[in-house]
């Protein structure tokens, strides 16, 4: 069946990180993104890889809407020149909205707000609160120990293999994109102590 992604939600770091390949690999995505006619939902800032994702987007030709909490304005400096750009009052609002605006969701690097993001989203999709494909673009290696940590709590039980596979990781973005479409979500919306089928 499959899933068809007109908007996909990036959450990304507001800093830079120390290595070159993390900006080369959100402008990259971001003009993937504009050219494949993907809209971008992130998280509204214009510093950090999340500014990169956001200009080389609007540069290729592409959609962007940032939904920033007020109290972030100043410290994420919320960009002024995308598509759109939604002032929330709350993190809770914000991240409610990008998930309801996306139809996948793709980690970039980031720190402790990426992460965050990511596994809140991850933890809707065990709980079947929502059916959208998710990943992670592991770029130079740089969730490589995060994974060994969700593969060692699917080994001490902690963690279903089924819902640790609907965590896609891949180091190339037109792949990980089409990985993403072929993504059919398990069936049940309540697992909670059922047993593993």
């Amino acid at each position: 069946m499959g899933t068809e992604i007109r908007s996909l939600c990036v959450f990304c770091g507001a800093n830079a990180g120390i290595r070159d390949a993390y900006v080369k690999a959100a402008i990259d995505l971001g003009t993937f993104l504009a050219q494949d006619n993907i809209r971008v939902i992130y998280g509204g800032g214009n510093v950090g890889l999340m500014g990169a994702l956001a200009d080389s987007a609007m540069g290729a030709g592409g959609e962007v809407i940032g939904v920033i909490p007020e109290a972030l304005m100043a410290h994420e400096v919320g960009h002024r020149r995308i598509t759109e750009l939604r002032v929330v009052r709350s993190m809770h609002e914000r991240k409610a909205m990008m998930a309801d605006l996306s139809d996948a969701f793709v980690a970039l690097p980031g720190g402790i707000g990426t992460f965050e993001e990511l596994f809140e989203i991850w933890t809707w999709s065990q709980l079947g609160l929502h059916k959208k494909p998710l990943g992670l673009l592991d770029v130079a290696g740089y969730y490589g120990h995060l994974v060994a940590f969700t593969d060692h709590a699917v080994a001490e039980g902690f963690l279903r293999p089924k819902h640790h596979a609907a965590m896609m990781v891949d180091t190339d973005a037109a792949r990980l994109l089409d990985r993403l479409r072929a993504f059919t979500p398990f069936d049940e919306t309540k697992w909670i102590g059922r047993q593993e089928t």
